[in-house]
């Protein structure tokens, strides 16, 4: 390849460079091992707040349910009194 054909590929390979859209890597920053040790900590936390929130739940539900039924028990004992 002589020096002129080298030129022009120089300059056609530049030409077609200016139509590539250059778009910002969406690489994501380094995030060291304790942090991510600290982010999975919080999230475990998070579930087993969740998980022992909902169980609490539960219960206040039946012992509204053991509530409610005492208290039809005792209007049905004071109905017969």
């Amino acid at each position: 390849m002589n020096r002129k054909q080298k030129m022009i590929k120089k300059t056609a390979k530049r030409a077609k460079a200016r139509h590539n859209k250059h778009t910002p890597p969406t690489v994501k920053k380094y995030v060291s091992k304790g942090d991510r040790a600290k982010e999975l900590a919080q999230e475990q936390a998070a579930a087993a707040a969740l998980a022992n929130g909902k169980q609490p739940q539960d219960d206040t539900a039946q012992s509204t349910d053991t509530t409610e039924t005492d208290v039809a028990q005792s209007d049905m004992t004071t109905d017969k009194s």
